[in-house]
Parts: structure tokens; sequence; C-alpha cells
């Protein structure tokens, strides 16, 4: 089952957002497996990141949550909040 994550960072915390991407990037890489979609929430002109959002493959809820509990920026506390819900793909031939 596919589930989406959305974590916000917390204002002002871009600083430790760039210093802590090297170990996401290769927990990331570390779960490629379960990854449908990845990458992060961009201010609105596009030029800041501000919060990731993720769609990964986890047979429950709750090794989803674990795994957003792992990541590495939820570990250095970049985050204000983070959201696990249960996810399905709609493909437009579909609607």
């Amino acid at each position: 089952m596919y589930f989406s994550i959305y974590a916000k960072d917390k204002a002002d915390h871009l600083s430790l957002r760039m210093e802590t991407r090297p170990v996401h990037l290769e927990y990331l890489k570390e779960h490629a497996d379960k990854m449908l979609s990845v990458g992060p929430i961009m201010t609105d002109d596009g030029e800041s990141p501000i919060g990731s959002l993720l769609i990964m493959e986890f047979d429950t809820i709750e090794q989803a949550r674990e795994w957003a509990a792992g990541d590495p920026y939820a570990k250095a506390g970049l985050f204000e909040s983070t959201d696990v819900h249960a996810w399905r793909e709609v493909k437009p031939k579909e609607l």
C-alpha cells in the first residue's frame, strides 16, 4: 500500500536542512525500492525548500510512520510537523 508522508520544515531552518541533506539522501537511497515519488515542497517562487513530500510503499501505516521518524531530517529536528496517510494513485484514464 502507498502512503504519503508530508513533513513541513520549521521556519528559518534552511541551514539545518542543507547540513543534514547528504545523510538524508543516503537514507533515501537505502530505501529506493519503496519510493514512488519523493521531493521537496518549495516556496511559491520555487526557490527554497520548506518541507518534503514522499509517496512510498509500506505494508502498514505503522511502518510508514516508523520510516518517517527515522529520516535524518526528522531526527535532526527539522520538521514542524509530519503527516502520514494512506494514498491511492488514480490515473487520468481511470476518471
